[in-house]
């Protein structure tokens, strides 16, 4: 157990975590300590290395804590050890935030709060085209919250991917039997429409391969705006790409950041304005290039 930027000690100081296994390279002690200050909090905030089979023992200390955040492996674990689960964490059977509610525990899942206010940040109309590359895990829900919010929406999977893509279709369908949704292989993209925005779900262009790109530049040509789900490096060759062809392109550190900011709406009702948010994002995608270097 390690405690990360632990503010004075003062007796209106409240606690909070982030809870995994290997945490080594975490992003979220730094982006809730500015969050924190933002609002002039006082705060300690611990970063808990737990296994899964330790988690059952650790459950005591989570519930005393008035909140705390959950990455991999604990997202569906930790749900035995809630209360009540949000519409969200219900929808995806997983869960990235708790709050404790005066002794009640409500699990969340503010990742697709994060991945929403990034696109619509872009100003990005997702009744339009949409393409996404690949469909597993985050690429799954940026499938499914696409295509509810009315997405035409295109996902370009690898040829042994094509069963998930059927799936996760399938479980869209269910929730939106209209939803509108095309599946192709990641070799045949057509490039004779134009995609309101290329969304990128794949690990094609992340550090250390940083000079991959996940589509040929036909793809990119025929996209209006990028969202590379990728933080590190800052700009992916995707990325890069898309900023030479005039295009807006956005990196994965702003959906970090953004479901960071759901966190502390849902803990203490604090908000924030679209300035502070991207100042917040700035310094962490800065910090990450730092790190890497």
């Amino acid at each position: 157990m390690r405690k990360f930027f632990i503010k004075k000690e003062c007796k209106m100081s409240r606690k909070y975590a982030i809870l995994g296994e290997t945490l080594k390279h975490t992003m979220s002690p730094p982006i809730h300590a500015r969050l924190f200050e933002l609002k002039n909090r006082e705060y300690e905030y611990e970063i808990l290395e737990v296994k899964p089979e330790e988690l059952k023992d650790k459950a005591e200390y989570l519930n005393s804590l008035n909140g705390y955040n959950i990455t991999i492996p604990h997202k569906i674990g930790i749900i035995d050890y809630t209360d009540e689960l949000d519409q969200s964490a219900k929808r995806y059977h997983s869960v990235n935030c708790v709050n404790n509610k005066n002794g009640r525990h409500v699990g969340y899942n503010t990742d697709c709060d994060g991945f929403l206010r990034t696109v619509r940040a872009m100003n990005i109309d997702f009744t339009g085209k949409i393409l996404l590359i690949g469909c597993g895990g985050v690429g799954r829900m940026m499938a499914i919250e696409a295509a509810l919010a009315g997405a035409d929406l295109y996902i370009a999977v690898l040829e042994s991917d094509m069963p998930l893509a059927k799936q996760v279709e399938k479980e869209i369908k269910a929730m939106k039997s209209d939803a509108r949704i095309t599946i192709v292989l990641n070799t045949e993209i057509p490039t004779d429409v134009h995609y309101e925005l290329l969304m990128n779900a794949c690990p094609v262009g992340m550090y250390p391969k940083t000079n991959a790109c996940p589509v040929p530049d036909e793809v990119i040509k025929a996209s209006g705006a990028v969202f590379d789900v990728i933080y590190n490096p800052r700009e992916t060759l995707l990325m890069q790409k898309a900023k030479a062809m005039g295009k807006n392109a956005v990196g994965g550190m702003a959906m970090l950041v953004w479901q960071a900011v759901s966190a502390h709406e849902i803990w203490d009702g604090d908000e924030y304005t679209d300035e502070e948010v991207q100042s917040i994002i700035d310094e962490m995608e800065i910090a990450v290039e730092k790190d890497f270097k």
